[in-house]
């Protein structure tokens, strides 16, 4: 249709009066913005990409090197180190001569070479700057040293330049590769817990075959490989982790997050989606423009980190393929795709001139809720192949939606910004009913399997009154980009944009567009194909717990007077609650963050250790006294910080043995240490989820404000057959929220069961610091 106005646009005939021109100057003019908006961000993304990529140094630093050169170069003393007269004599001299012309321009280029040249050497001593870790280790309460004082002061000299979002990127440090005797130690030590005394004799026996065999020669590839890459493991981890994984990743993979738990703005489901969904594309401008501080996950200590997951948030889509799916990332998307009532449709945000505003947005949303449609059965259930076997859709997304309407409606949605779901039922959070949040969790995380499309980076999710949540794909990046989004979106939707009196977004409409209905001709051999998808993840839904806690008897304002980390007490606490309800010891996944280094993800911290189970033990056995449960919390708690520490500046496990477990299987060597361990089976896994991403924007806002953007977090699936998900948010003084997944078929867990004892273990914990308050 647009390849059709765009040649009605301009037509030529001939009459006996000569050559008639018609065109529509209207369309014409469209022509035009469509065409100056491509060039206008191509210019500022090559400018910014500049811009960020000479940082610290800047336009004035350029022009004080023009001026020393040429003012020395009057008093006949050369500070090129012999560039200009090179260029003179060999270049400029033949094009130019020798005139003023000619050694204006031998200056300029000299100076131009001077100043890359100092811009490496600068970036280099930044990235050595960057690589001092020591500051990691500092202890809470205590005296910083004098090295970690100088740095931070140069930090903060350097965050006064004014950094753009990737400003750091070229000079972030290197993900470190660990020793392999290190890794071979660490995790030995990792396993005592839950090995008996045989069992670990044995792991002992394998380990040090390992460090002295082929671990040797698998060390050297990787390092290698370390030398040769910006991240050794992050390529790898992508590939292998999530775009070879065959299984749904519904529920597997994708992860969700929930609305603010004490405000609800409007009960308008189209307002709500159009202030989002407009926030959501500020957010996006601003990525753009790379107006987001790369402090955002640490903004009072300004360190930097990793930003390359923004570049993925928007206009992208896993794309499926029969061994291996793809990343696709468009340059722009000027709507979003909009499901509702099994219905497709797709929502102009950008007429080609501007954003559309909110209100304009609202009136999109509301002609597709009161829209009377009767989409086909395969055309409401054609989104169930994004959740079901990976293979399966690959092939019939090739051989049913691979041409004509349905590939121009697949591409519609697949190349959208995002995703908007506006879903037919109620959701809430009832204090008194946990039922009902447990339900909430359970339509975000994969709703009826049929109405999402789990391939989209994320999707936005309203439910009929009015309440928000996001589903978030995870092979382009992890929870603290997401969080840090949803946070900001929130920010600006409650505190800043709001609605009126009525529950509407602000404003009345400049420009009414109408949505376009995606359209559908799906074959009875397609219809069968979601039907297969439609029933594997059905019965993976039906074989899914959720339980969900917001615990507000204490928070971080009680943990910190026990002067332990609030992270490392949340685990001890789930530590002490898999004890009582598995009644053993097992190993434990807490996803800790490696962004501090270049395509930095994550590491996997060990929450298990000898010094969490001897915690546990204590808290189990009624001949200890208080006095040494206290003792050995925080001897448990410092051990888990080290660990944590240790694993967000390069030096843990999981992605060292994942990396030479990768270059094992390409080798095709045999090792019974790596059929002992690998993969390894992790029964809790666990995962906190950022908060406090937005200071700047927060900057100003009063307690009670803050208190309404408290969101309960967000969630995952199980992600052993026989084991639990617990993600938690710490998210106020008072408030902790804790999600909560298992396997109904599991005969050994109970997502309800575990939400019972966490209850009981937090009371405990609670108990042994308020003894201890009435002691002192």
């Amino acid at each position: 249709m647009a390849e059709a106005r765009s040649a009605a646009a301009l037509s030529f005939q001939v009459t006996h009066d000569g050559v008639s021109v018609s065109y529509d100057q209207e369309l014409l003019r469209d022509i035009w913005h469509a065409f100056s908006r491509q060039y206008k961000r191509r210019t500022g993304r090559f400018k910014n990409n500049f811009l960020a990529g000479t940082f610290p140094a800047n336009g004035f630093t350029f022009a004080l090197v023009v001026a020393a050169i040429s003012i020395f170069s009057v008093f006949r003393r050369d500070l090129s180190f012999g560039i200009v007269p090179f260029i003179q004599t060999y270049f400029i001299h033949y094009i130019f001569g020798d005139g003023i012309l000619g050694q204006s321009l031998s200056v300029l280029l000299s100076a131009a070479i001077v100043w890359f040249l100092l811009i490496q050497i600068l970036r280099l001593s930044l990235k050595a700057l960057l690589s001092y870790k020591g500051w990691m280790y500092e202890s809470v309460g205590k005296p910083v040293s004098t090295p970690t004082k100088v740095w931070l002061m140069f930090l903060h000299f350097i965050s006064k330049a004014s950094p753009m979002l990737h400003s750091f990127q070229g000079a972030l440090p290197h993900l470190p590769l660990p020793s392999l005797d290190e890794t071979v130690n660490k995790h030995l030590r990792s396993m005592r817990p839950i090995l008996n005394d045989e069992e670990y004799a044995d792991l002992e026996f394998l380990s040090e075959r390992f460090r002295r065999g082929v671990g040797r020669r698998l060390q050297r590839y990787l390092m290698l490989k370390s030398w040769l890459s910006s991240n050794y493991v992050t390529d790898w981890w992508e590939e292998f982790v999530y775009l070879r994984q065959r299984s749904p990743i519904m529920i597997n993979s994708n992860y969700y997050a929930l609305d603010t738990l004490n405000e609800h703005p409007t009960t308008n489901q189209a307002a709500r989606a159009a202030n989002l969904t407009w926030a959501s594309l500020q957010f996006r401008r601003l990525v753009d423009r790379q107006e987001v501080t790369p402090f955002s996950i640490s903004p009072k200590s300004k360190v930097p980190f990793c930003t390359m997951q923004y570049e993925r948030l928007f206009n992208a889509c896993r794309v499926p393929g029969v061994e291996v799916d793809r990343f696709l990332v468009c340059d722009d998307a000027k709507h979003v795709a909009v499901y509702h009532k099994g219905c497709w449709f797709k929502v102009i945000v950008h007429n080609g001139k501007r954003l559309l505003d909110a209100c304009e947005l609202q009136y999109q949303f509301e002609q597709i809720i009161k829209g009377d449609y009767e989409p086909s059965n395969a055309e409401r259930h054609v989104a169930a192949l994004t959740a079901g076997d990976r293979t399966h859709w690959a092939k019939a997304r090739k051989s049913y939606l691979g041409s004509g309407v349905n590939k121009t409606s697949l591409h519609a949605i697949e190349r959208s910004a995002f995703v908007v779901i506006l879903d037919e039922e109620e959701q809430r959070w009832d204090p008194n009913d946990s039922s009902r949040l447990d339900q909430w969790a359970s339509v975000l995380l994969h709703g009826k399997a049929y109405d999402r499309w789990f391939d989209k980076s994320f999707n936005l999710i309203f439910t009929k009154n009015g309440h928000f949540g996001i589903n978030t794909e995870h092979s382009w990046g992890d929870a603290a980009v997401t969080a840090h989004f949803v946070e900001w979106i929130l920010v600006k939707d409650i505190v800043d944009e709001g609605y009126d009196d009525k529950g509407n977004a602000m404003g009345a409409p400049r420009e009414k567009i109408e949505p376009e209905r995606l359209r559908w001709d799906i074959c009875e051999e397609g219809e069968a194909a979601i039907n297969v998808s439609l029933k594997v993840a059905n019965e993976l839904i039906s074989d899914t717990e959720m339980s969900l806690l917001v615990w507000t008897e204490f928070g971080k304002g009680l943990i910190k007077k026990l002067k332990v980390s609030p992270d490392a007490f949340i685990q001890m606490t789930l530590q002490l609650t898999y004890f009582r309800n598995q009644g053993k010891f097992s190993l434990t996944y807490e996803a800790s963050m490696t962004r501090l280094y270049r395509e930095g993800r994550t590491e996997t911290v060990r929450s298990c250790t000898v010094e969490s189970s001897n915690f546990v033990r204590a808290m189990c056995d009624p001949n200890k006294t208080r006095e040494e449960r206290l003792q050995l919390l925080h001897q448990a708690c410092e051990q888990h910080q080290h660990l944590y520490r240790d694993a967000m500046c390069g030096k843990g496990v999981d992605r060292h043995l994942f990396a030479l477990y990768v270059i094992k299987r390409y080798l095709e060597e045999e090792s019974p240490f790596f059929d002992k361990i690998f993969p390894p089976t992790y029964l809790l896994s666990t995962s906190q989820t950022p908060l406090n991403q937005c200071d700047e924007e927060m900057k100003g806002l009063s307690q009670e404000q803050r208190l309404r953007l408290i969101t309960a977090g967000g969630g995952f699936g199980p992600v052993a057959d026989a084991g639990y998900g617990v993600s938690y948010i710490i998210a106020g003084e008072d408030t902790i929220s804790f999600h909560i997944s298992s396997k109904k078929s599991a005969a050994n867990t109970s997502s309800k069961e575990f939400r019972e004892e966490l209850q009981r273990s937090l009371r405990d914990m609670r108990a042994l610091f308020l003894s201890t308050k009435k002691t002192d």
